[in-house]
Order: structure tokens, then C-alpha cells, then sequence
């Protein structure tokens, strides 16, 4: 069907006559049990309990709550808020009980509907008393109402409620590398523009399946999973657990799989700790070998139907992306903000270039300004931040365009190349400005490594930080293991320094022996370093390293 011009909503009330009995979502519920949701069946659920909020009385456009890992119950809900007339604000499942308070007080919730979670105890002290709860048939224990009584209780909502393209839909609390999150306002007519154009440059049909897992609270997962399912019609499945991710990828069998940086790196590392590099290099050399290691591989990952991988949300080192392609997953790098509904820029099957995050997506303009930050413009961006008319006149130019806070330079095809955020750039003692994204992309070729974090402000030369992956760390106690991975890093920093301007070179790498992580506030909810935490909880010893000069320091 041509979705243009399509509102959320009105694909909803669609697809339920069109695939009323068409299977939409499948939930794992434990002990390898799912339920399968209908389009039919969704639907209903939902007017179900969008009467149930219209019989609250709320003030019209209330801010509504939403705080769950995904599960068919998050996009639920959406759509039911949708039709009562109000707002959804999703909370990550992931925040501490300050923030979840900050957010629900911001943004005035009334009402929170918590569903599947690992830290509710944690959590719970955040929520307001005054906010009324609603359970999910996964949640934690608790005593609120239950969806599964409410919608019992509750006829569904009749008719088709109508919600204009300029109507605010719903805010997104950035996940906040730095300070307190920020309230993106979007529209439907953000998120319809994003979606449409997003499933057309992709050529995303309705017999598609994807598995959902990133969060849902972050709009890369709700642009391209939520509302491309809704506007495409395809199917979704839902992941139990770490646990059990890769059963649940093989019972997905997903077409299309998206996921960050950090998780292709993870699958990778996996995957080199049963077939190490050189020997895997070796037999792929081996063409009656070729085709079937490749498969075998992308099997056991669960990835062997994807006909389109994407990664976003922070940039891929060259060395992952050219490993995974050489699988035969052609891994397409993408590039967008909460502010533009994660709709700016994607590379295009045949048309990538290592180390670019693509073209301008349909409808999207873009420019470099005089200080090299990436300024963009499209249809999908966001109405502004919520209670901050002083933010929201700063993150825009005169002429309209979105400051994203990113350097970056175009090629002769269109395609971006980002190359450091503006803030992240710091000045060495010499006066010199370093970028540490690119440095830092060279450093993660290196198998053992995780996370890195090139820091170095006020001294001679700058240095990196590194976490090592999970696999590895255990294998430190082994003396003869630790030298040589001290003597393959030492092998790193040369290979590195011979490839940056001298002001650029390295001059010794930290391995830490802490892990970086969202419980203690080193990692963003979409797992993104927060680099300030970072340095901050180092910068005592950074003195004493540098007077160490060895290449190599183990924290």
C-alpha cells in the first residue's frame, strides 16, 4: 500500500482489517513458551486499554510513562496512549531511580506502565506516589493494576481516533552522555516521514522479520522496528533474555537485524574465541571451504536469512565493519539523533564506503558550516525540547538546520564522514587539537579490545584507555598470556602512530581493570561512553602514567 502522508495511527486501524489474523508479534513468556499476537488481536488489546485510560479523565495530551525492557506490551501501549489522545514518554529500563524520578516529574507523568525489568527495586523509589501504575503480565512483582484485568474490564475503545501530523506524539529523554537527559518533542508527522522514508530507501517489505532487543525507549529501535513494522506490516519477535538471545534469533530468523557497535564487536569476539583470526583467514582462502565456513558462521549467530544488517547509534571500526562484509553480511552504517528521529543518513547496499555513515536519507539536507559541524534539515526533526525554549533556539541555526554537535566532511558522492564530536575535542599541551573518534576506531582492529577511550587534555601527547572483552579479561592471569598481549599492544601503538599526525601519536595505552558498564554510570542506556565519567575517574592517575613512559600500563 502507498503509506504517504499516513499518520501512525491510521496504519494501526489498517493493518487491523487488512492482517486481522495475520500473526504480528511473537512474546517469549519462559521455559521456551511464547504467545503470538495478530494483528487483529494487538489492535484490540489496545482499544481495550486506551477506553480504560480515556475513563480516567486525564487532561487532554497527558504525559503517560512508559518503562519496560521490549516486549509486545511496550508497543501496545504506544498505540493505546496514542488513541486515548495523549503522549507516550518511554523511559530506558535501564536508569537509576534519580533519574527515573527527574524524568517522570519533568515531563508530568500520571501515569507509568511498567512492564519487564531486571532492577525494579532499584527503580522503584523514583516513581512519584501520586503516579498511577499499570503492570504488564511480565513485570516484577507488584501490586498495581494488571493489564490482563484492565483489558478484561474494559470494552474496546470504538471508532478511529484521529491525531494531527503537528500534534506532539511523543518526547524522548536523550540517554545523556553528559548532565540531565533532554525532552525531544516529536510529532507524528516526525515519525511518519522517518518511517516512510526509511522502509522505501530500504525496500523493506511486508514479509520482513526482525527481532527486537534494542531498546525501544531510543528512537533508533522505535524509527526502524516499532513504526517500520507498522508501515511496512512485517513481523516482530521479541528476545527473553541475554541468555537466551541467540535461541530467540533463531527462532526469529530475522531478515533485517540492527544492533550498536558494541554488540557487532561482542558477536565478533565470540566467534574468534572458537576460530581465531589467522585460522579462520586461512580456510576462508580455501574456496571449496569458502562459502560453507560462512554460512556455518552466520548460522551459529543466527543471522544466516538477514538480507540487511544495519549498525548505528556510534561509529564501527573499519576492521569490524570489513569482517563482517567478508562473511557476506553486508553491515550498512547509519547515522541520525534522538532531535531527528534517528532519520539523516545511510549508506546503501553497493554504494558503502568504509568508514562513511552514507547519503542524505530522502527529504534530508545537509551542510558542513564554516567550523566543520554537520548541520542537517529534514522533515522528521524534532519540534524542540520540552520546557526549554533556551535549548531549543541553541541546537538550531537561523535558517532551520539542526546543530548535531558532529564534525564531519562530504565526499563526491554525498556521503558523510564523520570525524569527532565538537565537543569531544580536546588540546594537547602543545596547543594542538585532537579528534579521539578516529584514533580510537584504528585502536578497537585489536580483538581483545572492547572499549576505548582516548583521552590526553594538557599533556604532551594524548593516551588511551582500554577495557578488554569478556572473554579475554579472565586469561590475564596466565604470565605468558599477559606478554603477549602486552607485546601485541605495544605492536598497536607503533601500527597506529605510524598512521596519525605526529601530535596524534600515542603515548602509551592503559589497560584497565575495570568494566565499564550502564549500572555504574560509565555507559549510556544505548551503550555509549560516557566520556567524562570516564576520564574523571582516572584523572588522579594520569599524571603518574605519563612519568611511567612505558607503552603499555596495566591498571
Amino acid at each position: 500500500m502507498d503509506t504517504t502522508n499516513k499518520l501512525p495511527l491510521e496504519m494501526v486501524y489498517h493493518w487491523e482489517t487488512a492482517k486481522k489474523d495475520v500473526r504480528y508479534m511473537t512474546q517469549p513468556v519462559g521455559d521456551g513458551q511464547v504467545v503470538e499476537y495478530t494483528w487483529g488481536r494487538a489492535v484490540e488489546e489496545a482499544r481495550r486499554m486506551a477506553s480504560y485510560l480515556k475513563s480516567l479523565d486525564l487532561p487532554e495530551k497527558s504525559r503517560i510513562g512508559l518503562i519496560s525492557k521490549n516486549c509486545a506490551h511496550w508497543i501496545m501501549t504506544d498505540w493505546a496512549i496514542w488513541m486515548a489522545g495523549h503522549v507516550s514518554v518511554p523511559l530506558y529500563p535501564t536508569l537509576n531511580a534519580d533519574t527515573v524520578n527527574y524524568i517522570l516529574n519533568h515531563a508530568e507523568c500520571d501515569v507509568l506502565f511498567v512492564g519487564k525489568l531486571d532492577d525494579w527495586e532499584m527503580m522503584k523509589p523514583g516513581v512519584p506516589e501520586s503516579v498511577r501504575c499499570i503492570s504488564y503480565p511480565l513485570s516484577p512483582p507488584n501490586d498495581f493494576e494488571t493489564w490482563d484485568d484492565i483489558i478484561r474490564q474494559h470494552a474496546p475503545l470504538a471508532g478511529e481516533s484521529h491525531r494531527a501530523a503537528d500534534e506532539l506524539a511523543t518526547i524522548v529523554y536523550t540517554s545523556g552522555s553528559t548532565g540531565r537527559p533532554k525532552g525531544v518533542m516529536l510529532s507524528f508527522g516526525n515519525m511518519a516521514f522517518a518511517a516512510t522514508g526509511g522502509i522505501q530507501t530500504l525496500g523493506v517489505g511486508a514479509n520482513e522479520r526482525m527481532l527486537s532487543y534494542l531498546p525501544l525507549a531510543h528512537v533508533f529501535e522505535r524509527t526502524f522496528v516499532e513504526l517500520g513494522s507498522l508501515y511496512a506490516g512485517f513481523e516482530l519477535y521479541f528476545a527473553e533474555s541475554l541468555d537466551t538471545f541467540v535461541k530467540d534469533l533463531q527462532r526469529a530468523q530475522p531478515t533485517l537485524f540492527l544492533s550498536v557497535p558494541r554488540l557487532w564487536v561482542k558477536f565478533q569476539h565470540g566467534v574468534l574465541q572458537k576460530l581465531p583470526k589467522q585460522k579462520l583467514d586461512r580456510l576462508l582462502k580455501v574456496p571449496v571451504l569458502n562459502r560453507l565456513i560462512k554460512k556455518k558462521i552466520l548460522k551459529g549467530l543466527g543471522l544466516d536469512k538477514v538480507k540487511l544488517a544495519g549498525s548505528g547509534s556510534a561509529p564501527l571500526s573499519h576492521d569490524v565493519l570489513d569482517w563482517y562484509r567478508n562473511l557476506g553480511l553486508e553491515l550498512l552504517e547509519g547515522y541520525g539523533m534522538s532531535e531527528n528521529f534517528a532519520y539523516s543518513h545511510m549508506n546503501k547496499p553497493g554504494r558503502t564506503r568504509t568508514g562513511y555513515v552514507g547519503e542524505p536519507l530522502p527529504g534530508v539536507e545537509v551542510r558542513i558550516s564554516e567550523e566543520g559541524e554537520v548541520l542537517v534539515k529534514s522533515p522528521a526533526t524534532m519540534m524542540g525540547y520540552y520546557k526549554d525554549e533556551e535549548k531549543t533556539r541553541e541546537a538550531f541555526t537561523e535558517d532551520g538546520f539542526l546543530r548535531t554537535g558532529d564534525k564531519g566532511e562530504i565526499d563526491e558522492l554525498g556521503r558523510l564522514k564523520l570525524t569527532g564530536r565538537i565537543k569531544e575535542i580536546f588540546k594537547t599541551s602543545k596547543g594542538k587539537y585532537i579528534a579521539p573518534a578516529p584514533i580510537e576506531n584504528r585502536l578497537m582492529s585489536h580483538d581483545a579490545i572492547e572499549m576505548v577511550c582516548v583521552s590526553g587534555a594538557n599533556q604532551t601527547q594524548p593516551h588511551a584507555l582500554v577495557m578488554l572483552g569478556e572473554e579475554t579479561r579472565p586469561k590475564l592471569a596466565d604470565e605468558a598470556f599477559r606478554k603477549e598481549l602486552e607485546d601485541s599492544f605495544k605492536a598497536l601503538i607503533q601500527e597506529v602512530n605510524r598512521t596519525v599526525d605526529p601530535h596524534e601519536q600515542l603515548a602509551f595505552i592503559t589497560v584497565v581493570s575495570d568494566e565499564w558498564s550502564i549500572e555504574n554510570s560509565f555507559l549510556t542506556p544505548t551503550l555509549k561512553l560516557k566520556r567524562n565519567v570516564v576520564e574523571d575517574a582516572y584523572q588522579s592517575k594520569v599524571d603518574s602514567w605519563y612519568a611511567q613512559k612505558q607503552p603499555v600500563i596495566w591498571q
